[in-house]
């Protein structure tokens, strides 16, 4: 095959290094912007140019062959070098541009972010954001993503990582709930209670706490709760303590505004809960050797909005 013949299947081929990484043509056309009948052609062209089938498929579920795999596998880093290089020659410019793809929690998102990320677009004009509001962890390079914001206690460690800010556990009842049914001085008198709990597993759930002094003797304590409620979102759980419901324990970021407003109040305040979330607020990117710069401006801006936490 002559040198103008492959040169002009070099899209094709970075199509099919896209195919590989989504593992759909459906996916892999939404992220490269084209339909699924352009992108299915595109694949017929090169294994016609290739005399070689590079895809296997079937009514499910698509694979490659040894050979479109081992195309992909020694074009992978020439295509990464590209896309490095040309971030790199795009950053010349004098101000942050270009779509930036960020996935945040739920209630992180919703309550403490997307006040910041409309801010930044004011001072960045030449920014676009999309952002992902999901509690599921993604996977970032295979979904296009270039930003996380992670409420985690370790980031992978094939990532690069910047730390937001720090966060804690809280407890909350309202006034309300606390009259009605006394309010707990121990950790043992949650056990008397209805607990608005987060479910981690089909196990009894239980509450861990430590004295955030050496009167409590140092020691953490560990009491199973129950409850008529649980929900896997803060926002859920927050909205449910507010209407009286019962004692619930979720991040403070997610409190914050009910904690300064007194609509909830903290509960058995001279412990700490520990191990229901993670205590600190991460960016997240998967390694790469340039950052471009309207992700390092994003992080930055990020860190300055966020350096208080959300304590009250």
């Amino acid at each position: 095959m002559n040198e103008q013949k492959i040169t002009a299947l070099w899209t094709h081929l970075h199509w099919l290094s896209v195919l590989a990484q989504q593992g759909s043509y459906t996916a892999a056309a939404a992220r490269l912007g084209v339909s699924k009948a352009a992108m299915s052609q595109r694949i017929a062209e090169l294994e016609r140019a290739a005399k070689v089938t590079l895809v296997q498929r079937t009514t499910r579920s698509l694979r490659l062959t040894e050979a479109g795999q081992r195309l992909v596998d020694e074009t992978r880093a020439s295509f990464a070098q590209i896309e490095n290089s040309f971030a790199q020659v795009r950053d010349l410019a004098e101000q942050p541009s270009g779509l930036l793809r960020v996935t945040a929690p739920v209630a992180l998102a919703r309550q403490q972010l997307v006040p910041l990320l409309a801010d930044f677009l004011k001072d960045h004009p030449e920014v676009r954001i999309e952002l992902d509001l999901s509690d599921r962890l993604s996977a970032l390079a295979t979904e296009g993503f270039d930003l996380a914001i992670r409420h985690t206690a370790r980031p992978p460690d094939t990532h690069v990582a910047w730390a937001l800010c720090q966060t804690e556990s809280v407890l909350v009842a309202t006034r309300a709930y606390l009259r009605q049914r006394g309010e707990p001085q121990t950790p043992a008198d949650l056990q008397a209670h209805n607990c608005l709990h987060y479910p981690r597993s089909q196990d009894t759930p239980a509450w861990t706490f430590e004295p955030r002094t050496s009167s409590g003797g140092g020691e953490r304590i560990t009491v199973p709760v129950t409850g008529n409620f649980a929900a896997n979102n803060s926002e859920a759980l927050r909205e449910a303590a507010l209407t009286g419901a019962g004692i619930a324990l979720m991040p403070d970021f997610s409190a914050q505004a009910e904690l300064r407003e007194g609509r909830l109040v903290r509960v058995l305040p001279d412990w700490q809960p520990v191990g229901a979330f993670a205590e600190t607020i991460y960016a997240i990117r998967p390694y790469a050797p340039h950052v471009p710069r309207a992700v390092a401006a994003l992080v930055d801006y990020l860190k300055k909005g966020l350096a208080l936490g959300f304590n009250v």
